[in-house]
């Protein structure tokens, strides 16, 4: 199993592979997406493609991203942010990837077992799951590997619990 985790930026998408080899989860590959553009079409445009290389180099078999939330305060970064994660939808749709969406409280319950975990807490764990030496940076690494890690994680219960009946 590949998964790839994104977490969507119109300036910076983080993004991190993991695959099951032998039971056990690795890392693949990991870093930033970083859009370039001096208006939003162009930014868009930059991520599109920036997205389709990595999916043709890394070929995910599901692509994990974290649903939208927006402080009531704050819509209007909701609605940019609404930009870019539609622009990662299709893209993978494009490329005929499945896409799965988490809601950052269900990331945070299913990697560390509470859903009121803090980024520290989260990071830790990414750490020792994958065997990393240090935490990834910087943070939309760390949240597009916790994405494709509760995907993983979810899948890897949901094969188990098939083997069982």
């Amino acid at each position: 199993m590949r998964v790839l985790g994104i977490d969507p930026g119109l300036y910076i998408t983080g993004y991190g592979v993991i695959a099951r080899t032998g039971g056990k989860l690795r890392l693949v590959e990991a870093g930033v997406l970083r859009a370039q553009g001096s208006n939003l079409p162009e930014r868009l445009q930059s991520l599109w493609s920036s997205l389709d290389e990595l999916l043709q180099a890394t070929q995910p078999e599901v692509l994990a991203v974290e649903e939208l939330y927006s402080h009531y305060a704050h819509p209007r970064t909701a609605v940019l942010m609404a930009h870019a994660r539609g622009v990662i939808l299709a893209c993978a749709a494009q490329a005929g990837i499945p896409v799965v969406s988490y809601a950052a409280t269900r990331i945070k319950k299913t990697i560390t077992g509470s859903g009121r975990a803090s980024k520290d807490q989260v990071q830790r764990v990414i750490r020792a799951e994958l065997g990393l030496s240090q935490i990834p940076e910087p943070p939309d690494v760390a949240d597009a590997l916790a994405c494709a890690l509760c995907r993983a994680f979810v899948q890897g219960v949901s094969e188990q619990v098939g083997s069982e009946r």
